[in-house]
Parts: C-alpha cells; structure tokens; sequence
C-alpha cells in the first residue's frame, strides 16, 4: 500500500508545501519578470497575508524562499506568523528569460519572432536573446530545480530519520516555473509536454517526498484567497 499515511510509515516522508509568491505589477500587467527583482503589489500583499493566516495553525519546521524579493515578501509574511527564521536559497529562482524580462507578453511575437516561436515549442534547448542576463534554456532550468529539489529532500531526509509522529512539514516560497518543475518531476512528464495544471498566485501546493521520490497529493489551493477577499 504506497500511498499509507500510517504513522509506522510516516517518520520517512516530508510534506513539502510549494507556495508561488503573491501577485505583482508586472503578472498583473502581463510582463515576464524571471530574474527581475519586482515587489508585491497592494493585492500581493494581501494574498500574502491572507496565505500566512491560513497556515498559521499548521505546525512548520522549516520556511525556505527563493531570493527575489516578491518570494521573500511573501514567506515572511508566514515567518511572521509562525515565529520563524526564513531560510533564503536562491536556487529556488525563477527562471531566467534573458532579453524576454521587462517585455509584454503580447509584444514577444513582434519582437523576437524566431526566440518566441521556440518558446511557444517548448523546444527545451532553445535560447533566449541576450538580455541584461543570460537567459536559461529549458533544460538548464529543469536541471537546477531538480537539483535543488534533491537536495532539499536529502537534508531533510538525514531529520527524518528519527521516528516522529508526523511527517516534516517544509514551505517553499518560490515562483510559476519552479512550480511548474516540480510538478513535471512529481508526474515524471517529458519537458516539452504542454503545461497541464494551473501555476497560481499565492496558492497552496502540497507535495510528499519519501524516498526522493516527489507525489502531489493537493494542487492549485487557493481557497485561502477567496475566503479572504469576502472579509475584505
């Protein structure tokens, strides 16, 4: 029976709660931020409040977030919360888009035909043109957040092994693409397959690891966000 959740076997998983940062400006507006270090906008920041309450009676051991600052706005907001120290670890990154940051995602097409048609592809060793970074391919990306991952997974892992009554319970603040990476590694999907779930701001998405081997359990909750635009 592999999916148990018997307490015989659950000292040797963690629950991993993968969190996209709140809104900003720029998705508000349709632009590709990737390295961009944008911050929360005002409804940004209420997401991240509104998320931080909701885990507030979830007991978390640990609270990583990417660098950018739109993540580390966001995790500590549930820092804040939980009395906790954020973990910051730019592995946890975004993508980076190269000469796509900044742009419209209407104006790509115009401006970059051949780059966007590649894109569009999902043609996974497809380069970006030179912006004021070196963009990542697919691949590349995929290969550092797979990584990054693994490694979360066995330090975690080394913890686990004491018996416990519940499993270790980590948050990971981070961004759509790193959601989108994990979530291809969970299903084990070939990088260029369409994207086939939704990458949502602010929203829950809830992961096990046993063995370093990832399972969705929850995808896409933003229930949290609704009930608090109805107080709001």
């Amino acid at each position: 029976m592999p999916h148990s959740s018997s307490h015989s076997d659950s000292h040797t998983a963690i629950e991993l709660l993968l969190i996209r940062h709140g809104e900003t400006a720029w998705n508000a507006e349709r632009r590709l931020q990737g390295h961009s270090d944008i911050p929360l906008n005002q409804t940004g920041q209420q997401q991240a409040e509104a998320l931080a309450a909701a885990l507030q009676p979830e007991h978390l051991d640990a609270i990583i977030s990417s660098d950018l600052l739109r993540a580390r706005q966001t995790a500590q907001a549930i820092a804040d919360l939980q009395g906790m120290d954020l973990i910051i670890n730019p592995d946890w990154r975004e993508r980076c888009f190269g000469g796509f940051e900044g742009l419209y995602y209407d104006d790509l097409a115009s401006k970059y035909p051949i780059a966007h048609a590649a894109w569009k592809a999902r043609d996974i060793d497809a380069p970006f043109p030179l912006g004021e970074r070196t963009g990542e391919t697919i691949r590349q990306f995929h290969q550092r957040i797979s990584t990054t991952a693994h490694q979360l997974s066995q330090s975690y892992s080394a913890i686990e092994s004491t018996p416990r009554q519940t499993p270790l319970k980590i948050a990971v603040v981070a961004h759509g693409g790193v959601l989108e990476c994990i979530y291809r590694l969970a299903h084990q999907l070939p990088l260029n397959a369409a994207r086939e779930a939704p990458m949502l701001n602010a929203s829950i998405n809830r992961l096990s690891i046993t063995k370093h081997q990832f399972r969705v359990m929850s995808w896409g909750d933003v229930a949290h966000l609704e009930n608090a635009l109805d107080e709001l």
